[in-house]
């Protein structure tokens, strides 16, 4: 029998403070000084972390000073997903804090890309992933706290899409879930971080941002994703890619076996709204609230890319 997974929640609106207290709460981290070490955060577009869009820096900082403190001397933070990724680093002040505790930043969408076989797949039978990733020895996992349109949530399932190479969108987009499961099977990160400092309602890159002063940790990524969507008001067993995700035994997805530590869930959730954006309806050419043949529309398209969907712009 698996050991119950922990995942800890940190409740404070400092993010440095947060994630390193979040830290402290899980056993020692399964990392060497001789490992090399990718931090990959999100950073979807070059807006600032009080926005909700993207990873604070200093929720990496505060990872890098506990790596650098367990004596792991080769650290990079890589990201890619969006054109937009140097301007991301410099927006939300990455490119400062790797600058100033000496460890590399990397552009994955500039890196090279490797052809991967996704053994047993459901939707995905090989990717491309970016080399940086592919050659480090641990993979820490540091995504934001958001509602996605299409995936209902994006948190450490979904921040794996940036380590792809290529256009991630016509690889991922149909049979969404699915694919989030397969690509989740190559990579077990050492340590999820979800920022949640500063979450976003509604949609993960024009949404509006949510104040929920949070940080929550843990090593077991599906573990981590069902506390994240609790702690924006979601019920985990209704978020498709995160059960099947424990369905292909990655994790646990029923908040009835974590153990989590630090503050409660109680304490700490929060409504999030589901509502899809007007800016994004925008980009559509719809309006909010969606007429009935702009939800007929709309549902023809995502029931395309997942028969579950059947109204992803419901309240």
């Amino acid at each position: 029998m698996k050991p119950q997974p922990v995942v800890a929640i940190a409740h404070t609106a400092n993010p440095y403070q947060a994630t390193a207290h979040a830290l402290s709460l899980l056993p020692p981290l399964a990392v060497e000084p001789g490992d090399k070490v990718v931090i990959k955060p999100n950073m979807v577009r070059p807006k600032p972390p009080e926005s909700g869009v993207t990873t604070d820096a200093r929720v990496v900082e505060a990872i890098i000073d506990h790596l650098q403190g367990l004596g792991v001397r080769e650290i990079t933070v890589a990201e890619g997903g969006n054109p937009g990724t140097d301007k991301a680093f410099k927006v939300t002040g990455l490119r400062e804090v790797v600058e100033r505790h000496g460890v590399g930043l990397v552009n994955l969408n500039k890196d090279r890309g490797v052809e991967v076989e996704v053994k047993g797949g459901w939707a995905l039978d090989r990717v491309v992933i970016a080399e940086t990733v592919l050659e480090c020895d641990k993979l820490v996992n540091v995504p934001k706290l958001k509602i996605h349109h299409m995936a209902q949530v994006t948190l450490s399932i979904k921040n794996l899409m940036g380590c792809l190479v290529g256009n991630r969108g016509l690889t991922m987009h149909h049979r969404l879930d699915e694919k989030l499961v397969d690509l989740a099977t190559l990579f077990k990160p050492v340590v999820n971080v979800v920022d949640g400092i500063v979450g976003s309602e509604m949609d993960e890159v024009v949404g509006q941002p949510v104040r929920s002063n949070i940080v929550i940790a843990g090593t077991d990524m599906v573990a981590v994703d069902a506390v994240g969507a609790a702690a924006m008001g979601l019920d985990p067993a209704q978020v498709r890619h995160i059960q099947l995700a424990a369905r292909r035994g990655l994790g646990q997805g029923d908040l009835e076996k974590i153990k989590v530590v630090g503050a409660s869930l109680g304490e700490v959730a929060k409504p999030y709204s589901t509502r899809f954006s007007d800016e994004k309806l925008k980009t559509y050419g719809l309006s909010h609230p969606l007429t009935p043949e702009d939800l007929e529309y709309m549902r023809r398209s995502f029931t395309g890319r997942d028969p579950a969907v059947k109204d992803p712009y419901a309240e």
